[in-house]
């Protein structure tokens, strides 16, 4: 586990660009070139914006595949948790707000692309698990609720050349996952 609570780190990941740079990288490495390319910026864009991640842990160079001044970027994998919103400084509440209203509008594009997309996807037109409920904890069960959720999402997150049994593994995706959880406030509160 890897607590941010630096607000340089924050501000580095809330920035749309960088945050694009990111899902790329997740897919696999890449150049700058290569992701200037991809995301319709410059070149220049794209490196800046590497040496950002990098100086806050967010990517690192691929050892030994750089080949003159081309220089080739992979996402680090790390387990990110923020600071209790009680803990935040006002420079670092700000970074989170705009990072999680990023995040939330990333969630609801890509599932807009899903829609559109679901009549051509085969099988997969059928994957959306879907739940929405309450439940009644205490914040401390809260936690703990999370905190299992997060070793589930880690488990299936870990890349693995084997599926379940009788499963093809070469018929693994990338699926989008969310997890929000917050209470239920009246309306005339």
């Amino acid at each position: 586990m890897d607590e941010i609570a630096d607000p340089a780190a924050l501000k580095a990941l809330a920035n749309p660009l960088r945050q694009r740079i990111l899902r790329c990288l997740e897919r696999g490495e890449a150049t700058s070139t290569s992701l200037a390319k991809e995301l319709g910026v410059t070149t220049g864009g794209t490196s800046y914006n590497l040496r950002v991640l990098a100086d806050n842990g967010f990517v690192e160079e691929v050892p030994g595949r750089a080949s003159g001044r081309e220089r080739w970027w992979r996402a680090t994998r790390r387990d990110l948790r923020f600071p209790r919103y009680s803990e935040q400084d006002t420079e670092s509440r700000e970074a989170l707000d705009w990072l999680n209203r990023l995040w939330s509008s990333e969630y609801a594009e890509a599932h807009e692309r899903f829609q559109r997309a679901r009549d051509r996807l085969g099988d997969w037109r059928d994957a959306e698990p879907y739940s929405r409920g309450t439940i009644r904890v205490t914040l401390a069960q809260l936690e703990r609720f999370f905190l299992e959720y997060l070793d589930l999402l880690n488990k299936y997150a870990a890349p693995g050349d084997e599926g379940d049994e009788g499963e093809e593994v070469s018929d693994a995706r990338e699926v989008m996952t969310c997890f929000v959880a917050f209470p239920d406030v009246p309306e005339d509160t």
